[in-house]
């Protein structure tokens, strides 16, 4: 009956762990299309990590195009976007996590990208890339995700040159 108990507890604490970390990334993403959406820059503050990097591509120059986080804050609009704002995903592990947004405005949407990591016990966006598309774009999925109830097929051995051995200064 002890064992029983001992499981059960520690099932339960498993079980509230994942809704934690469910919980905190859908915060701090309910944090960001909130303060997008009604322009409040304290929500916008919430959700990001203070040192995010905010990036997308100009189609005209196809060049990466970087903006720090307070020039975003500073330029949202009084009142908000005048979008709606949804999430479409997440997945995470450990202290990081991906998700995407959607945001539909009445001729366009962004589709953001978003990295996170969970800080001193708080899931933070520490990276948006964004795209601006038509109204009809959805989000692609791509092939290859791993699901855990598939088997995959061993590809054919390539020959290939040994890789190199980590060296204890590499960061990793």
């Amino acid at each position: 009956m002890k064992n029983l108990f001992i499981a059960l507890l520690c099932l339960l604490g498993t079980t509230a762990f994942a809704q934690s970390e469910d919980e905190g990334i859908k915060s701090a993403i309910n944090s960001y299309t909130e303060g997008f959406t009604k322009g409040d820059t304290a929500s916008l503050g919430r959700a990001f990590a203070s040192n995010a990097l905010l990036r997308n591509l100009n189609t005209s120059t196809g060049k990466i195009v970087d903006m720090p986080l307070r020039k975003f804050i500073a330029g949202m609009p009084v009142g908000g976007a005048k979008a709606t704002g949804a999430l479409l995903n997440y997945s995470y592990a450990g202290t990081s996590a991906v998700a995407t947004v959607e945001f539909k405005f009445d001729d366009f949407k962004y589709i953001d990208l978003l990295s996170l990591m969970k800080i001193n016990d708080d899931w933070k966006i520490v990276c948006r890339v964004f795209s601006r598309v038509a109204l009809d774009v959805n989000l692609a999925t791509g092939q290859g995700a791993k699901t855990g109830t598939t088997k995959s097929t061993p590809a054919a051995k390539k020959q290939t040159a040994p890789a190199p051995k980590a060296k204890k200064d590499d960061g990793w």
